[in-house]
């Protein structure tokens, strides 16, 4: 019996052979597709990102040791040495140190030896940022037995390395801090608006004074080794080498005698000296009291005493000579100016003086108390009569007396480098008065004024660059510290006064020293003297304690020096007080300068 079977015509197809004619196109097309895309990607990143690659690449391989530039010296005028550069030592790590297998161990002895925390380290680390190339420097200055502990223990400290690096040095200490300022390690605010121009973590840079003024041109410029590296990170072989190019030089108008007696004859006092060569407003000392050390900054990190010393309840870093204070009689000067050039006074105006004046209902003394009977603009002036400026300012009105306060340069900065630091002091004026106290400018407003009281504010250095006017012959200098030579008239303009003027003020500043109220500087131990008394009227802690001001210059008839001394809160007057911290400068500047040609001041004095 025969099997019937299906015929194959027109029979149902195996489902699992479907397709199977186009699986080798398929598998081709995907093949040719992955290696096509393969190929592109490959393209790319040898064409396109290659560059990139391989700078990654050598920067794995490569790494950069940089080299701090040395910073510029400051001179004084003369080539003494101001400011310079030591050479400690300090510790570095590689950026990537952190995350190495042996941390816990080096984190543990480097906090034990520096006496930095472990979390400072790492935060340090961190900041620098895992790509850094360059080594980041964790502890300064270190001392001989911080040395000796990492060798002891180098064989835990693989990673660690330690490096020489500039430091700066003030080898005088206290004497010049307010002149040169001070350098520290750059703030992470400073960092961020300084990184454009070079800056890196780490650097330091000039905070105040000389150092901030000029720290362009003191900086220098890094160099450092490009060192090969192995997989472990140590250096194979130097690549290539960069010099760092060491900052400029530089030298202050600053004379180191001068600057050093100023400082001994402010002793502790608080407050400010600023001596100045009148004809051009080279700036020869200026001393600020209290003070502090510069070289504690250059410590990697301050101890308690340190920051004791530079953040009193007396602001020791703040620069009096750059702060406003009542100017008091030293003003005399601009009210004088003031009256005879309103065309209302003559040289020759004899006034009554009175042991007061009631203006407006409000009484206003004379210092006396009693009145000098009638004087003239020098007599006045030789007493320094109260009572005679203010008819003067009376009768030249506000707006007379605040024109020439302005031509004497108050109420502006004066020019000088530390612009940072340099207070504008205040010229109150009708404006001021109403937006400040509600209040219209009255006469009494304007009699305050012409003794330096009211508001008026002026800083000891803008007090100097006023005594310079009838100084130097009528012209306004703007103080600085660079030291070039350009000519004086380079420094200065005129304020345009009338000779007569300018005769009648030198004659007043010459009367006080020789019959008036500042006697104590009419010695033979120094050239005949010209200058004027001040004393301000203030309170500490509810106590009233005045200050003193003075400022002289000499030879009067040909002025080389000028010297404005400041006493805050000394409680005595500028004739007693101040007027004898000028003696001791000039007459070390006289007998320093001219050995043999005045009488040396007796011992003891």
């Amino acid at each position: 019996m025969a099997l019937l079977q299906p015929s194959p015509l027109g029979g149902k197809k195996n489902t699992r052979t479907v397709g199977r004619n186009f699986q080798p196109i398929f598998l081709i097309a995907f093949t040719l597709l992955m290696m096509g895309t393969i190929s592109v990607r490959l393209a790319y990143l040898q064409i396109v990102e290659g560059a990139n690659h391989r700078k990654r690449a050598e920067a794995n391989r490569v790494r950069i040791i940089p080299k701090q530039p040395e910073r510029g010296n400051i001179f004084d005028r003369n080539g003494q040495l101001l400011a310079s550069t030591r050479y400690p030592r300090s510790v570095y790590l590689w950026p990537m140190a952190h995350t190495k297998p042996g941390w816990t161990v080096v984190s543990s002895r480097l906090e034990k030896i520096l006496e930095i925390s472990s979390e400072e380290i790492e935060k340090k680390l961190q900041e620098a940022g895992p790509n850094s190339s360059s080594l980041i420097r964790i502890a300064r200055d270190l001392d001989e037995a911080q040395i000796t502990a990492l060798k002891e223990y180098e064989n835990e400290l693989q990673d660690v390395e330690i490096h020489t690096e500039a430091v700066r040095y003030y080898p005088h200490g206290k004497e010049l801090a307010h002149v040169l300022g001070y350098t520290r390690e750059l703030t992470a605010e400073q960092l961020k608006e300084k990184k454009e121009e070079g800056y890196r973590l780490g650097d330091v840079i000039g905070q105040m004074g000389s150092e901030k003024a000029y720290e362009k041109i003191l900086r220098g410029e890094w160099g450092g080794q490009q060192v090969e590296v192995d997989g472990a990170g140590r250096p194979i072989r130097v690549l290539g080498e960069k010099q760092a190019k060491a900052g400029k030089d530089i030298h202050l108008t600053i004379d180191l005698n001068v600057q050093k007696t100023a400082e001994k004859a402010l002793g502790t006092r608080d407050g400010a000296i600023v001596a100045l060569d009148p004809n051009n407003g080279a700036v020869l000392a200026m001393v600020s009291h209290p003070t502090f050390d510069p070289n504690i900054f250059s410590k990697q990190k301050l101890s308690q005493k340190d920051w004791e010393t530079v953040q009193g309840a007396d602001h020791p870093l703040v620069n009096r000579a750059l702060s406003a204070f009542p100017p008091a009689s030293t003003f005399k000067i601009v009210t004088t100016t003031a009256g005879l050039e309103s065309g209302k006074f003559s040289p020759n105006t004899v006034l009554q003086t009175y042991g007061s004046l009631t203006i407006g209902g409000t009484r206003f003394g004379e210092w006396n108390h009693a009145g000098f009977g009638p004087l003239g603009f020098v007599g006045a002036m030789q007493w320094s009569s109260d009572t005679f400026f203010y008819q003067i300012g009376r009768a030249v009105g506000g707006p007379t007396l605040i024109e020439w306060t302005r031509k004497y340069g108050f109420g502006q900065k004066t020019g000088f480098e530390f612009a940072s630091e340099e207070t504008r002091g205040l010229v109150p004026d009708e404006t001021w008065k109403r937006k400040v106290w509600k209040m219209p400018w009255t006469v009494g407003d304007s009699i305050n004024m012409s003794i330096g009281q009211g508001a008026l504010l002026t800083t000891p250095l803008q007090v100097a660059v006023m005594f310079a006017v009838p100084a130097n012959g009528g012209y306004r200098v703007q103080p600085h510290l660079l030291k070039d030579n350009e000519e004086a008239k380079s420094w200065r303009e005129p304020v345009h006064m009338k000779p007569t003027t300018l005769r009648v003020l030198r004659e007043g500043l010459r009367k006080v020293i020789s019959e008036g109220t500042g006697k104590v500087l009419y010695q033979p131990t120094i050239p005949p003297v010209a200058g004027k008394s001040g004393t301000a009227e203030a309170w500490k802690r509810g106590v009233k304690q005045n200050h003193a001001w003075f400022g002289a210059y000499a030879p009067a008839d040909k002025p080389e020096i000028l010297i404005v001394a400041f006493a805050e809160h000394s409680g005595g007057g500028g004739g007693s007080v101040a007027a004898p911290m000028i003696l001791k400068i000039m007459e070390d500047y006289f007998q320093r300068k001219y050995p043999g040609k005045y009488q040396k001041p007796v011992e003891g004095n």
